[in-house]
């Protein structure tokens, strides 16, 4: 891994002040374990050995709702299978429950093949949901240590027609609203957006306008292949939705979508990412084609709505300019409120680069090569 020091970056003084007095964590899990980063008065070091190495970590969640930060791991281990990990101690040490955090019961004749997503609620203190391939979602009240299956979903009358996508039948976005509890949004490759608005008691798909352009009638109901969705910082009720083909706005809460994809090189791609404050500011990573998954015209790109889609940027100043193959899985991208009013954004690549921009991707710097590919990257600030 490479260290080095952001203000030197080109970074202006004020926002080079704020860096210097934040303290973030950033964890990148990857096919062959989880890094662990913290960056410290501008410096970025990060752990000498990464954690699980013989694990890929598909999902990775920083809980700092209560007074000691927690982390949560979703290993996967080709020998003892797929487990849920939790540290109190920013990764020194790391607890597996005796008996598996996750796991179907037996009379859904299910077993559990990966975690794909860890998400803290925006709402309830202590709740943490999980969501799974075969696609199912499980509610925590004990900081993710145990999990119940939400059987309303599980049992849901579309699942008999939900047909895997080409990484499997995975519910891989969990989506809480701050302003009530009981409202709920995933996303499920290749059954689409679900909602509830009664706690997870019923379920109802919520794809009107997304296109499902590998299916005889490219508007159904449901069967949607969604990569990922992200709320608005400033309008909860506004979601963005990076599809299989389509990208996305919704402003009330996904009952209706509407393509913004008008200005992008493809809109084909997997992550989506919203600025952590500022509303309309959204970013995604292009991907050639589903059958040509590199970046688009093979340049290493992010980019940026600050209008809510109405018109995109390309983000490149210090990535690189050579052709590029590295396309970023749908959650390699996220951002972070570490730099003041302008928002840390970082992704990861399946070339195994890790970069970040502290101002709001106007300017990158790559802080690792050669790591294995990145599956999952989270940040978070720690004071």
């Amino acid at each position: 891994m490479q260290t080095g020091r952001i203000r030197d970056e080109g970074v202006d003084g004020d926002a080079a002040e704020v860096i210097g007095m934040t303290e973030v964590l950033l964890a990148v899990g990857t096919r062959k374990g989880l890094f662990l980063g913290r960056r410290r008065g501008g410096v970025w070091d990060f752990d000498a050995d990464p954690y699980f190495t013989a694990q890929a970590v598909y999902s990775v969640a920083v809980d700092t709702r209560g007074d000691t930060p927690r982390l949560l791991a979703g290993g996967d281990s080709a020998h003892w299978g797929p487990s849920v990990f939790h540290s109190d101690d920013l990764g020194r040490t790391w607890t597996e429950p005796p008996r598996p955090a996750v796991r179907f019961p037996e009379d859904t004749g299910a077993s559990l093949e990966r975690v794909w997503q860890l998400h803290p609620s925006a709402a309830e203190p202590g709740v943490v949901w999980a969501g799974t391939e075969p696609a199912a979602l499980y509610r925590s009240e004990d900081r993710g240590e145990s999990f119940e299956l939400v059987r309303p979903l599980w049992e849901h009358p579309t699942r008999g027609r939900w047909v895997p996508g080409g990484g499997g039948e995975g519910l891989h976005t969990v989506l809480t609203d701050a302003r009530d509890p009981r409202a709920v949004t995933v996303a499920v490759s290749t059954a689409g957006v679900f909602r509830t608005t009664d706690g997870g008691a019923s379920w109802s798909p919520s794809n009107s306008g997304v296109s499902a352009v590998f299916l005889p009638d490219p508007h159904p109901e449901f069967g949607q292949c969604v990569h990922k969705v992200a709320r608005d910082a400033a309008d909860p009720d506004r979601l963005y939705l990076q599809n299989h083909w389509g990208v996305y706005r919704s402003d009330d809460a996904g009952a209706h979508w509407t393509d913004i994809g008008a200005g992008l090189p493809s809109t084909f791609g997997f992550a989506m990412a919203t600025h952590p404050r500022r509303g309309g500011t959204a970013y995604v990573f292009p991907v050639n084609a589903d059958a040509d998954r590199v970046p688009a015209d093979r340049r290493c790109r992010v980019f940026r709505t600050s209008d809510a889609g109405r018109g995109w940027e390309p983000l490149t100043a210090g990535l690189p300019r050579e052709d590029h193959y590295g396309p970023v899985l749908r959650d390699a991208l996220c951002t972070a409120e570490d730099t003041g009013d302008r928002a840390g954004v970082y992704f990861g690549n399946r070339n195994g680069e890790l970069y970040a921009s502290a101002d709001d991707g106007d300017t990158w710097r790559q802080l690792a090569a050669h790591l294995p590919d990145v599956l999952c990257v989270r940040a978070a600030v720690l004071g």
